[in-house]
């Protein structure tokens, strides 16, 4: 059981201006749903009012914010509801790409709805209807009123790949008292690594109750594919040298043309793949491709590849499984820029040597272990990425990288295996 949380004036004062903050959020929805941002069918599930019946017995809540974090439940979802067929899950997210990326990969049985805002009447009412046995929050989504109220309801509560981003240390820091007073409501906290425990504890979160697991994405399924559209896709290539830059960022795109002109220097049939983070700056990134006078292929407009296609352009959502199985090397993006680096175990399961920058904070234990297992190289800007670029797409050389990485990223499958059990157990303590 967690301990008895400590009171906050702070949290207090929240928790009144949340009674009251119905209209305000009501125009701040409206707003985003005018910009496509809010699912308008769906709407009153933002309000806390279940789009379908709570089935009998007992149930899982997690919560997951973003596409990323959601992806990294699918596996521990399966498994659950193979260990525990009787249990319903419910998972909850924020945004529409979310909620697209979960329809077609749920496990069956499976629940999604938009998360309440956190109006403290809305995630009441959230509460009453669902009525959680386990609440799992994953990463560093902590919303005062969503986890007081569920608090306060009895559910045991579980924070899972639990890590905290530099800015949000630091205003965490000048509120500890709250974050002390939220911290302490949950009965268990896995950290994704030494510093995100540090910090937390820093924070106020229970020694006694936080543990260091390393990140559930370790121990994620490998990112799902088009096993047809795979095959015509590396036929179109026909045979040339492929490479990926991975959820690039501003700034990103024109250091994988720097680097890609380089490496053909010595690969003249050199293919590159760019998948922006952000599909909807697709446009955007192909004028900048064709004004350095590269022959594009965007995706999104069913552009097909051909003989003379130097960039296929990736711009789409929820297909990076195929980009990181055709690619025999991927550079993965805000990592050249200071965005904090993206995900590497996804690359890493999926046969793909690694190359990054410097600014990987959010996956620093992952990197530095793939580093130091010769799975991934480490550049600071585009003239390196495209001198070790041309050194990595040598075959013996990127299968042994992607051997490496697929070896240091299995040995992390045991995470989701402690969080399976933290999970059991809660459902199975005494009421």
């Amino acid at each position: 059981m967690a301990s008895v949380a400590p009171r906050s004036a702070l949290l207090g004062l929240y928790l009144f201006v949340s009674r009251r903050l119905g209209r305000v959020t009501l125009r701040l929805l409206a707003r985003r749903k005018a910009e496509g941002k809010e699912h308008g069918e769906r709407m009153p599930e933002r309000m806390g009012i279940a789009g379908t019946p709570r089935p009998d017995g007992r149930l899982v809540w997690f919560h997951a914010a973003s596409v990323g974090e959601a992806a990294s439940l699918l596996e521990l979802l399966r498994r659950l509801q193979l260990a525990r067929p009787e249990v319903t899950t419910l998972v909850t997210t924020v945004t529409v790409t979310s909620e697209r990326f979960l329809e077609e990969r749920l496990p069956p049985g499976c629940v999604h709805q938009f998360a309440a805002a956190d109006v403290l009447p809305w995630v009441e009412r959230f509460l009453d209807h669902w009525r959680p046995d386990v609440a799992v929050w994953t990463e560093s989504e902590l919303w005062p009123a969503t986890l007081y109220a569920t608090s306060a309801r009895g559910a045991a509560m579980l924070l899972i790949n639990a890590r905290i981003s530099h800015r949000s240390y630091r205003r965490w820091r000048l509120v500890r008292g709250l974050s002390r007073a939220l911290l302490g409501r949950f009965d268990r906290i896995l950290a994704q690594d030494d510093l995100a425990g540090q910090q937390l504890i820093a924070l106020g979160a229970d020694p006694e109750h936080l543990s260091v697991t390393g990140s559930l994405k370790e121990g994620a399924a490998p990112l799902p594919h088009d096993e047809a559209e795979r095959v015509a896709i590396a036929r179109a290539f026909a045979g040339r040298p492929v490479w990926l830059a991975a959820s690039t960022h501003p700034g990103e795109e024109e250091a994988a043309i720097a680097a890609h002109l380089t490496a053909r220097r010595g690969l003249p049939m050199l293919a590159l793949i760019l998948a922006p983070r952000h599909p909807v700056r697709g446009d955007e990134v192909a004028a900048l491709l064709r004004a350095r006078g590269l022959t594009v292929a965007q995706r999104s407009k069913g552009e097909k590849i051909g003989a003379e296609t130097d960039v296929y352009l990736a711009d789409t959502l929820g297909e990076m499984g195929l980009w990181y199985r055709i690619a025999s090397v991927s550079f993965i993006g805000g990592s050249l820029v200071e965005v904090g680096g993206h995900n590497p175990f996804e690359p890493a399961l999926l046969g793909s040597a690694i190359l990054y920058g410097p600014h990987v904070r959010n996956f620093a234990d992952a990197y530095a272990r793939l580093k130091a297992a010769n799975a991934a190289i480490e550049v600071t800007d585009a003239e390196e990425l495209g001198r070790e670029l041309a050194t990595a797409l040598a075959p013996d050389r990127a299968a042994a990288m992607a051997a490496n990485a697929w070896a240091a990223c299995s040995e992390g499958a045991e995470v989701t295996d402690t969080v399976l059990e933290t999970i059991t157990a809660l459902l199975d303590r005494p009421r």
